[in-house]
């Protein structure tokens, strides 16, 4: 059982008797508090989708709840579901758009590294690789000598997503993106 303050995000944990995946961990520090740190969980029902704010002394031990993950690709999306395919063994999971309405801002039809996870066998969300490749689709004109400087600019990608980007980046190139902080890394 670990402690509170070991839980990361994209975790499933049980709590009072349902499972909850941690979408988002604050960490505060009281002041004149003996005690330790505070940490506010932001979690989702696994089954409802109901959100839940619950706050945990770093001392609280609470319970994993058992994933697993399953290597996939995105095959379509039909209105409302998206449907993501097993690479091992062809079984389709179908997720709400509202649950994974993040994570659609860096999925691609040739994304590598998928994996859905599961709970009890139902699909409940996304784990995404920790960076991917994304090419741009409308960003201001390059700027000659644009490299020298620090500055940046808007770059709209495939998936809808915004970045900044340095200036000597043009549209139609393939740039890494880091999924958790959505900042640019390089060109692909």
């Amino acid at each position: 059982m670990p402690k509170a303050s070991e839980i990361k995000k994209n975790q499933a944990i049980e709590f009072e008797g349902r499972v909850y995946f941690v979408k988002d961990i604050e960490r505060s520090v009281p002041q004149g508090r003996a005690g330790g740190s505070l940490y506010r969980m932001r979690m989702y029902d696994v089954v409802t989708n109901n959100k839940l704010d619950q706050t945990f002394k770093d001392s609280d031990m609470l319970n994993q709840a058992d994933l697993v993950r399953r290597p996939a690709t995105f095959s379509y999306s039909d209105g409302e579901e998206y449907v993501f395919m097993d690479s091992e063994d062809y079984t389709q999971y179908a997720l709400n758009k509202g649950a994974i309405e993040d994570e659609l801002l860096f999925i691609t039809e040739d994304m590598q590294g998928l994996m859905v996870i599961l709970v009890d066998d139902a699909p409940v969300a996304l784990d995404l690789p920790t960076t991917v490749d994304l090419e741009i689709t409308e960003t201001d004109p390059s700027i000659k000598g644009g490299s020298a400087t620090a500055r940046t600019k808007p770059a709209t990608l495939s998936t809808g997503l915004v970045v900044q980007v340095p200036e000597h980046i043009s549209t139609g190139d393939r740039v890494k993106v880091n999924v958790e902080d959505r900042k640019f890394l390089g060109r692909a």
